[in-house]
């Protein structure tokens, strides 16, 4: 595999951990990611409960997100640490990107949302700037508007409609034939040429070394893998969420909507999991304790949630997933999220471990 080169570092397995939110991607992932060469990624979502709940004392979002990148740094034999931070994430998405490049981090890689201001929250410094795409389209609209912020990508990842968690496309689109991961990759680097020729990373339905050999052939820098680190030793979902992948087939992975995320994206989960059948019975009640993912009312101030107000169209995802990490799962359902590759997944590995397979000639 050729080293992925993104600003001024260098990775040695064109390797990126997908950031899975809320509570998989923490700092003992990310680091082991980082120490096998690949870039370990932290989900900044929820960070401020997590940590709180973690030492005790209460963390601001701020403060939290800060922690968790110096522990990752410090915690394994060195590498490139990211961070990944939803737009989606309003309320605190202008204080995440800040802490990240306070703290150093190497990559700051953001979707859930096009991140179109990005650029202009902080001087990055160091720090790469690293959208995430679902179409040239995107990418193009991105570039148009950080070219006036005097900024370009450094890199950025497409993310095709196999991947988990929130998809970039309308529920209508998903299966169409030119929404596929090797028919978008073409467009997608013709954009990335345009613009100063910087890395395109793909992302969704990648599983082992073919997929990745694969996909490069077609002219991908490199590749990010999600569901593949979701059921690792050191990776923060519980045990009943890893067995969940584990055990997951073809049938049981589908697209979530209306019941979905507030967002309004379509949501990749295991139909079985316990919060989604609820809200697809509509058996839970409207809610939303969190405020994660509040949009703006009519006076500006972040107050609104489809999930407070009823249960057709969204259902409150903030409170699966911290479930599904073992945060608050003593008083909610568990909401259990995954890309297609889950159905490849048959057993619990150590990173190291996938590694080794990834690295391995055939």
């Amino acid at each position: 595999m050729k080293i992925l080169k993104i600003k001024n570092k260098e990775i040695k397995i064109p390797v990126v951990q997908g950031g899975m939110g809320i509570g998989v991607s923490l700092y003992r992932l990310a680091s082991a990611v980082a120490s096998e060469g690949g870039i370990g990624v932290i989900s900044s979502a929820a960070l401020d409960i997590i940590l709180s709940k973690r030492y005790s004392k209460k963390f601001d979002n701020y403060t939290a997100v800060r922690k968790e990148i110096e522990l990752a740094k410090s915690y394994g034999k060195g590498g490139c640490i990211g961070i990944n931070i939803m737009v989606a994430l309003q309320k605190d998405y202008e204080s995440s990107v800040k802490a990240a490049v306070d703290e150093g981090v190497d990559a700051i890689i953001s979707g859930g949302g096009l991140p179109l201001n990005l650029p202009s929250i902080t001087d990055p410094h160091d720090t790469a700037l690293i959208p995430i795409v679902s179409s040239p389209r995107s990418l193009e609209l991105i570039c148009k508007k950080w070219e006036k912020q005097g900024y370009r990508p450094d890199a950025c990842i497409l993310e095709g409609p196999l991947a988990g968690g929130h998809l970039g496309f309308k529920i209508e689109d998903i299966d169409k034939e030119e929404n596929k991961l090797e028919n978008l990759l073409p467009m997608v680097k013709e954009v990335a040429k345009k613009y100063g020729d910087f890395p395109v990373i793909a992302a969704g339905g990648i599983y082992d070394r073919t997929d990745i050999k694969n996909i490069m052939k077609l002219g991908a820098d490199g590749v990010q893998m999600g569901t593949r680190f979701l059921a690792t030793e050191e990776s923060g979902a519980s045990f009943e969420y890893k067995q969940a992948v584990v055990n997951a087939k073809r049938e049981n992975i589908i697209v979530a909507y209306k019941p979905g995320s507030p967002c309004g994206l379509p949501f990749r989960v295991i139909k079985n999991s316990p919060m989604y059948v609820s809200a697809l019975s509509r058996i839970r009640k409207p809610k939303c304790n969190m405020g994660y993912v509040l949009t703006k009312d009519e006076n500006g101030k972040l107050t609104k949630c489809d999930a407070k107000e009823e249960n057709y169209q969204s259902f409150c995802i903030c409170n699966g997933l911290l479930s599904s990490s073992g945060y608050n799962s003593d008083t909610e359902e568990p909401l259990y999220t995954v890309g297609v590759v889950a159905e490849r997944v048959n057993k619990i590995q150590t990173v190291s471990e996938i590694f080794k397979e990834l690295c391995l000639e055939n």
